[in-house]
C-alpha cells in the first residue's frame, strides 16, 4: 500500500521530467503500479484509513509523483451532480478540447506540493481524453466540471508541469480569459 512517504515533494527532478509511454499490453509491474495508484487515492478519501495511515485526501495521482516516470494516472473524483469518476489508465491523451476555459474557484492543491499555492489556474472547460486502461481496452472519455481540471492536472505530471506554472504571476487571482468558474 501507498502511503505519504511514497509520494516525492516539489524539487525532485522526476516532477519536472517527460514520463516515458507505457508498452501496451502493460507488464504486470505497471498494472500493479497503476493499480497502487488508485488504490492510493482511494484510500486517502476513506476517513478511517486516511487517518490511520496519515494520508493527505487527494483526488488524483499520477506515476512520477512516486518517482515512477512512466505514463499513468489515477483519478477518483466525483462531479457537481454526484457521478463518480474512477480511473486507473495508461497514456492518457489529451486528443480534444474546447476554446472556453474554467477554473477552480478554491485553486488547486497537490499531494506533491506542501506548500499553498493560492491563484487561478486556467484550464480547459471540456477535454475528450483516450488511454488505455488495467485491462487493455482503450478509453475514450468526455469530461467537463472538476473531473476534467483533475485529468488536465495529472496529465501535465506526465509532462513535467506543475499546476503553479499556471497561475498568473502578477495577480495570482486574475480572472482567466473566456473561463467559467467551478465551484469545489
Amino acid at each position: 500500500m501507498l502511503t505519504m512517504e511514497d509520494i516525492i515533494r516539489d524539487g525532485h527532478p522526476t516532477l519536472r521530467q517527460i514520463a516515458e509511454a507505457v508498452p501496451i499490453p502493460a507488464s504486470e509491474e505497471d498494472k500493479k503500479i497503476l493499480a497502487d495508484l488508485l488504490e492510493f487515492v482511494q484510500n486517502s478519501q476513506n476517513p478511517e484509513i486516511a487517518n490511520q495511515y496519515g494520508l493527505r485526501p487527494g483526488i488524483g495521482l499520477a506515476a512520477p509523483q512516486i518517482n515512477i516516470a512512466k505514463r499513468m494516472i489515477a483519478i477518483h473524483v466525483r462531479d457537481e451532480k454526484g457521478e463518480l469518476f474512477s480511473y486507473a489508465l495508461f497514456n492518457p491523451k489529451i486528443v480534444s478540447h474546447s476554446v472556453e476555459n474554467s477554473f477552480l474557484s478554491s485553486g488547486e492543491g497537490c499531494l506533491s506540493v506542501d506548500d499553498p499555492f493560492p491563484g487561478y489556474v486556467p484550464r480547459h472547460a471540456r477535454i475528450t481524453v483516450k488511454a488505455i486502461d488495467l485491462d487493455g481496452k482503450e478509453v475514450k472519455l468526455r469530461l467537463k466540471g472538476l473531473p476534467s481540471v483533475v485529468f488536465q492536472h495529472e496529465i501535465d505530471h506526465l509532462n513535467g508541469i506543475m499546476f503553479y506554472d499556471y497561475i498568473n504571476k502578477q495577480d495570482p487571482y486574475h480572472h482567466p480569459e473566456n473561463a467559467i468558474e467551478i465551484e469545489r
